[in-house]
């Protein structure tokens, strides 16, 4: 069977991966330009991209929801919404900070690195070692 086949879960993953990275890079997510001017609320054109995003999101948990469906093992799809605590505020500042210096999130880091911007190994290089950071300190962390 096709979908057992582990090199065709890897094929898949890289042309998905591939298209996402030319959407990043075709509509300027991965710009720090595009970055900076909206956290200088200069321009409207990362919000609207986000806007779209939560919604897209939200359109596609109601299908999931609405047809049932189920993983790839067979278990049902369901959305588990977190508690709210001090460490959410906590974590948001300091993504949005390490989001207006670099220029990307954690998605369009690949992109860049694909797009051969240098600087952005600098940025994976940041974002593993706060994963790791967040994983050594997690136990003081307010959860």
């Amino acid at each position: 069977m096709i979908g057992s086949n582990r090199y065709w879960h890897g094929t898949v993953a890289l042309i998905l991966g591939t298209y996402f990275g030319i959407v990043m890079t075709k509509a300027e997510v991965v710009r720090w330009e595009r970055v900076h001017d909206m956290f200088l609320f200069r321009e409207a054109h990362m919000y609207l991209i986000i806007t779209t995003a939560i919604v897209v999101a939200a359109v596609s948990l109601a299908i999931l929801k609405g047809i049932q469906a189920r993983g790839l093992s067979g278990e049902a799809i369901k959305y588990k919404p977190k508690p709210f605590h001090p460490g959410v505020i906590i974590g948001g500042i300091c993504f949005g900070a390490g989001w207006s210096m670099t220029g990307a999130c954690p998605g369009p880091i690949y992109a860049q690195i694909g797009g051969l911007e240098w600087m952005a190994w600098f940025t994976l290089l940041g974002a593993v070692l706060g994963v790791y950071l967040y994983a050594v300190l997690k136990p003081m962390l307010p959860h």
